[in-house]
């Protein structure tokens, strides 16, 4: 028996650092990182006060995801507009955090408030918010997508500020703190560039991991939400589109006042029939909203960052509990503000009372519309399951038209040296194929992790593509795709000797693969332009999928 135990344990310890291997195998290599250490015990975890209060069994689960690393003077920990998944905190030395004198093509990788879902803040109107066409038989949803902006000069961007820095400037910090877990927690890209401004010493933590030390400890999350708000929230808050207008005093006097939630995968937040308090503002993720039809559940909206919860229930007479039951899709962090304290925002400032209306009036024509046409509900549903409301170009083909002839693939292939970038294959609604190819999300999680900084924003368009020079097939930006888009190609070459980092040498050469849209040709995707059906289509939004599923339902 013992034994058995014994060589059980042996292959959970053996397992645990091959699981720590994989997950820091692209560190320590050219970054400026000195040292990187072995998987910590959690007694050695338990030497840091972050850790002092957390069980063993806690901590030896969290251990793969944990890393103490020496990094060298003046190095670049990370910079503005990358995407990472790691905490940072500092055990010994200081780091320099700052801005440079421009951010303006940083501006074109941050994630932007869906221009899907989110109206302009200037010249947008009840009735242009409202309107619906062909008689009303249209859904708000489909209204509001058809008035999207037109260019990046119409777009309101989601602050992303983790720091209250003027551009040019910089700060410094120390022992005892963290830095970086405000853009990997909420999965937007750092707003500043952190360099060591000494040899450090930095505790570096995988993001979900931290997500799970948040919720195992009341008071690392107090500490958390601690350091977000007294450096971060009245900078959020403030260039939210809901507060922009709003004076800064007011901002920094509501700042204490609100709750700072955070939601697991299929969270409930509000339960429809019970008691409303507050509105709710989406920092990050998804929210769906749904009411009891018969026996079930019938999924009528959704919520995407920038938008609100909660202000048909304070505006309109008679709605004291809440109208919806409301869900997280996946992780999605949300800022709670209380009815009381948002009366007195909108008796000071009328603007944010007009579009809090602006936003019933949305809400209840798009849920009216859901109620009668239930294809609408599934509609939804299919769509924040399957990812299709973060996706800015998506390649769909009509299987009602689609001979399966492959012209699509071979235009593809051509295009691209003889390799395709996508797979015509993937999940099937009604008429219509999505396929297997990259979505160029608004937010795109591949980008996290990328050890050379291969994949990346083209700044072209909504474009993310990869850099074949630099990528050194690590497959992080794969694992990283939840829509199985990033195809990994053994290029049948080795690494040369003299390749860094190190490992790679002798090894097969693969590359990472996925659509760039064709960004380089002035005659766009071939997939569409091989296709001689005119079945494979590029789509935009939620009502350019609509109008191509098939009518005789």
């Amino acid at each position: 028996m013992d034994t058995h135990d014994d060589a059980a344990l042996r292959g959970t310890v053996i397992r645990l650092e091959e699981q720590f291997k994989d997950r820091w195998s692209s560190e320590g290599q050219d970054t400026g990182i000195a040292e990187i250490s072995d998987r910590l015990s959690p007694s050695e975890l338990k030497k840091y006060d972050i850790f002092k209060n957390y069980k063993d069994t806690f901590l030896e689960e969290i251990s793969p995801d944990v890393t103490l690393a020496k990094w060298k003077k003046d190095a670049v920990i990370f910079e503005e507009g990358a995407y990472i998944d790691l905490a940072f905190f500092i055990i010994k030395g200081n780091v320099e955090v700052y801005l440079s004198e421009t951010q303006e093509d940083a501006f074109l990788s941050q994630p932007i408030f869906d221009p899907h879902r989110t109206k302009k803040l200037e010249g947008s109107t009840t009735a242009q918010a409202s309107q619906a066409t062909s008689g009303g038989n249209e859904s708000i949803l489909q209204t509001q997508i058809k008035k999207q902006p037109k260019s990046d000069s119409d777009i309101v961007y989601l602050s992303v500020m983790d720091f209250n820095l003027q551009l040019g400037s910089s700060m410094t910090l120390g022992p005892g703190e963290f830095f970086g877990e405000i853009g990997a927690l909420s999965g937007w890209p750092q707003s500043v560039t952190v360099r060591t401004a000494t040899d450090c010493e930095l505790i570096q933590i995988k993001v979900a991991s931290l997500r799970k030390m948040k919720k195992k400890s009341k008071d690392l999350k107090a500490w958390l939400d601690k350091i977000y708000r007294e450096k971060y929230l009245v900078s959020h808050l403030k260039q939210t589109p809901l507060f922009q207008k709003c004076d800064q005093n007011f901002i920094e006097s509501l700042a204490p006042k609100v709750e700072l939630v955070s939601c697991d995968s299929d969270e409930t937040i509000t339960k429809e029939g019970e008691k409303a308090d507050a509105i709710y503002l989406v920092r990050s993720g998804f929210m769906k909203l749904s009411q009891q039809v018969g026996d079930g559940q019938m999924i009528l909206s959704y919520l995407s960052k920038g938008m609100t919860l909660g202000e048909v229930e304070m505006l309109m007479d008679g709605m004291d509990d809440w109208v919806y039951t409301a869900s997280s899709v996946a992780h999605a962090e949300l800022v709670k503000i209380p009815f009381d304290d948002m009366r007195q925002i909108i008796k000071t400032y009328p603007a944010v009372e007009k579009m809090l209306w602006e936003s019933v009036v949305s809400r209840v024509k798009e849920s009216g519309y859901s109620r009668k046409n239930i294809n609408q509900s599934e509609f939804i549903e299919t769509a924040l399951t399957h990812g299709l409301v973060q996706g800015n170009s998506m390649l769909v083909i009509d299987l009602n038209v689609c001979t399966r002839c492959d012209d699509c693939v071979r235009g593809c292939a051509e295009t691209h040296g003889g390799r395709p970038r996508f797979v015509r294959e993937g999940d099937k609604y009604q008429n219509l194929l999505i396929t297997k190819a990259c979505y160029h999300c608004r937010d795109p999680v591949c980008l996290i992790g990328c050890p050379t900084g291969a994949i990346h924003r083209a700044n072209v368009g909504d474009v993310v593509a990869i850099n074949d020079n630099i990528c050194i097939g690590c497959k992080t930006c794969a694992m990283n795709c939840p829509y199985d888009a990033i195809q990994m190609h053994d290029t049948g070459e080795v690494w040369p000797d003299n390749m860094m980092p190190a490992r790679l040498r002798g090894k097969n050469r693969l590359l990472a693969s996925k659509c760039d849209l064709c960004y380089t040709s002035d005659t766009g995707p071939a997939c569409v332009r091989n296709c001689p059906n005119g079945c494979a289509v590029r789509i935009g939004s939620l009502e350019e999928f609509q109008s191509l599923l098939q009518t005789d339902r």
